[in-house]
Parts: structure tokens; C-alpha cells; sequence
């Protein structure tokens, strides 16, 4: 579904990412996993066109996205839910719920969109009319997943869901991940914290100094030694 095409991206004549392939197929979770700086945060900002391409091509579902607009990307259907949860700290969390369907055409049937997102993370409903800013990180990160979901995705991205959550957090994301997976959704997932993202993903590619260098099952990728070595401490 998503296809990720020997991108390059560079911060002036710095190199970033470096002939960077990968591809999700539909309904798969697909993980990105790398040291912080690896390039993980710079892939997924370029496949919704928030930093330019110096090379390569990104394409979903058939359709070239290279150099179509944010907005249309998604539209098209690839949504992310960025590092640093960037929530609208101001806004209550319908509020926040609400902006997530900005770009759809189809708005209509927000509160049953909504009543969904609710279902996953059920503290968002308790905290339905709360400002967002005075929200718990964990709380912060439902919130920024449930804003992206609002948008209706065929395929989610997930930038660093877990940074900096206490390990009972982490848990309850990880299971959300699997229970959108188990409804059909694809997700690419950029994750530092190895361990979970190898557990809920069907594969996974390792990114170093902006090259992939593994790839293959998430399984068999636990397996290796210098996953094992680098990052789940083994």
C-alpha cells in the first residue's frame, strides 16, 4: 500500500536519509526502528510531504504522492501522528478531536469517528471537555493518536507514540496498536523503544545514519545479534 522509493533528503548539504526503501503492505504494521538522529522522524515527515525529497519517490495505494501537497496526501489517505504529540494544548480534547478531521470531505458522521477514538482510549472520553494542555503526557499521546484517526487513514504513522511514557502507558499503546491493526489498519511505526515495536509489528526495518541496514520478519529481526546487541540490550 505504502511504498517508500530510494528517498534522499538532506538539511542543506547535510545527507539525512540516503537512497532510504520500504514498503507496508495493506492491513500490515510495519516498524522503523533506529538510535534517535537515525532519520526515523525525517522519513515519515517525508512521506506527508513536510520535507522535501532530493531523490527517489513515495507512492500510496497507486498513486504518486511525491510532490503533491500535505493536504492532499491527507486526503488520499496517509495520516501522522507526530513525536512530540504537538496537540493543541488550548483546545479541549473534542476540540483537538475535531481539528484531526480538518481536511475531510466527508464530515458528517464525526461523533461516531469520535465515539471510536473513545473506545480506544476510553480516558479521552472522561477528559472529553479538559484543555489538552493540562493533560498527562500518556493522556497527550492518546489524544494525538486519536486526533490522527479522526482523520479517517487508511494508513497511520506513528512517530515515537511511546517517548518518555511510563511502561503501563506504553503497554496500553502498544495494545491499541494491535487492536487498529486487527480492524484492518495499516501503520508504519518509527519507534526508538525496540522491544515493543518489534512485538507488535509483522515487520521491521533498521535504520542507521540514514540507511536501512535489516530488514525482514519483526520475529526473526528479535532474534538477531546485533538488534539484540544495539537495541534491546542483550
Amino acid at each position: 500500500m505504502l511504498e517508500i522509493a530510494a528517498i534522499s533528503v538532506r538539511y542543506g548539504k547535510r545527507p539525512v536519509l540516503a537512497e532510504v526503501t520500504l514498503e507496508v503492505g495493506e492491513g500490515e504494521v510495519v516498524a522503523l526502528v533506529g538510535a534517535n538522529a537515525a532519520g526515523k522522524t525525517t522519513t515519515l515527515r517525508a512521506v506527508m510531504g513536510l520535507k522535501e525529497i532530493a531523490g527517489g519517490a513515495i507512492r500510496f495505494a497507486g498513486r504518486d504522492l511525491t510532490r503533491m501537497a500535505t493536504a492532499d496526501r491527507i486526503r488520499a489517505g496517509v495520516t501522522l501522528s507526530p513525536e512530540g504529540r504537538q496537540i493543541f494544548p488550548k483546545f479541549t480534547v473534542l476540540e483537538n478531536l475535531v481539528m484531526g478531521a480538518y481536511h475531510r470531505q466527508d464530515r458528517n458522521h464525526l461523533e461516531r469517528d469520535i465515539e471510536r477514538v473513545s473506545e480506544l482510549f476510553p480516558r479521552l472520553a472522561e477528559r472529553r471537555h479538559q484543555k489538552a494542555g493540562s493533560m498527562s503526557g500518556g493522556e497527550q499521546q492518546m489524544l494525538a493518536i486519536g486526533r490522527a484517526l479522526m482523520a479517517r487513514p487508511r494508513c497511520l504513522l506513528l512517530d515515537e507514540p511511546t517517548l518518555g511514557l511510563a511502561p503501563i502507558v506504553v503497554d496500553e499503546i502498544a495494545r491499541n496498536i494491535r487492536a487498529l491493526a486487527a480492524e484492518g489498519m495499516t501503520i508504519l511505526l518509527a519507534e526508538q523503544n525496540a522491544a515493543m515495536a518489534l512485538a507488535v509489528a509483522d515487520r521491521a526495518y533498521v535504520l542507521e545514519s540514514g540507511r536501512i541496514s535489516l530488514a525482514g520478519a519483526a520475529a526473526r529481526l528479535r532474534e538477531t545479534e546485533e538488534v539484540r546487541r544495539l537495541y534491546l540490550g542483550a
